[in-house]
């Protein structure tokens, strides 16, 4: 049980850090095929499922809420450097995710979902908020349609090996407002604030429930595009992936730039590359 937790830990961090792939880490430690099946087969073996599955999701929220504030700051007071080390993080884990076509032939077939992946993020990022700008997330029914959506997105590229749900909460830009709102919640929670735990709940409530239904949706998904078209879906990854850094330097804000922040940045993006690429190995 506790080996389980520990590892549901490290799939949280990896999934709180932008760039880094919680489906890679669960590869990385034998736990990708477990889970998806748990997840599929949850109402024919549900027992056996829930012994697996509670404590790996145990252990990624309790990494999620102790790591939350750290990174928050990080963006708040160093967000060029922070954001190269993400762009370090995703770089980092290409070479795990290019293993996986090596010795298949390049055709035009995998080439379009490569392209099709880049530019939807490459436009994703274009269209959306710059990093560390707020998302609208006051109480009304359109924002909790875009908050379940959300986190159903977030959730179903969660479930994707080397692809990072909290890049894509990024790129959406509601990165920065989930991060603070998780803190804002404990805060409340600590000083018996009910009426900031209620307004943490309006936000996280129906982002959390969308998030359990993505990867309940995407699961099944997965499962069946890996069966039948593994090494396609693997290039349409590859094309996230490189897309990526691209899309968070295109939404970061330069305003702080300087030689000694650019030394940093780059020594920030080596880390990361470095971090990243030590997770991916199997």
């Amino acid at each position: 049980m506790l080996k389980l937790i520990l590892q549901g830990m490290a799939v949280g961090i990896a999934n709180i850090i932008p760039g880094v792939s919680g489906g890679t880490m669960m590869v990385a430690m034998g736990l990708y095929d477990k889970l998806i099946h748990c997840i599929t087969h949850l109402k024919s073996e549900f027992k056996k499922s829930l012994k697996l599955l509670i404590p790996i999701f145990a252990g990624a929220g309790l990494a999620i809420i102790v790591l939350s504030r750290l990174f928050e700051y990080l963006l708040e007071v160093h967000p060029i450097p922070t954001n190269f080390a993400f762009c370090g993080l995703i770089a980092g884990s290409l070479p795990f995710i290019v293993k996986k076509v090596k010795g298949h032939s390049v055709t035009i077939g995998k080439i379009i979902p490569f392209l099709v992946f880049f530019a939807v993020v490459i436009v994703m990022a274009l269209m959306g908020e710059s990093s560390g700008a707020a998302a609208d997330v006051s109480f009304t029914l359109v924002n909790v349609i875009k908050l379940f959506a959300v986190g159903v997105i977030a959730a179903a590229t969660m479930v994707v090996p080397g692809v990072s749900g909290s890049m894509m909460l990024m790129l959406l830009g509601y990165y920065d407002t989930i991060l603070a709102t998780i803190n804002d919640c404990i805060d409340a929670l600590v000083a018996l604030d009910f009426a900031g735990i209620m307004k943490a709940v309006g936000i996280l409530a129906p982002f959390g429930i969308g998030v359990v239904v993505g990867i309940f949706l995407i699961a099944k998904i997965i499962e069946f595009i890996f069966a039948r078209a593994e090494i396609h879906a693997y290039y349409a990854i590859i094309g996230l992936i490189v897309a990526s850094p691209i899309a968070i330097l295109i939404q970061t804000d330069w305003s702080s730039i300087s030689i000694p922040t650019a030394l940093i940045s780059a020594g920030a993006f080596i880390v990361g590359w470095i971090v990243a690429s030590k997770l991916g190995e199997e």
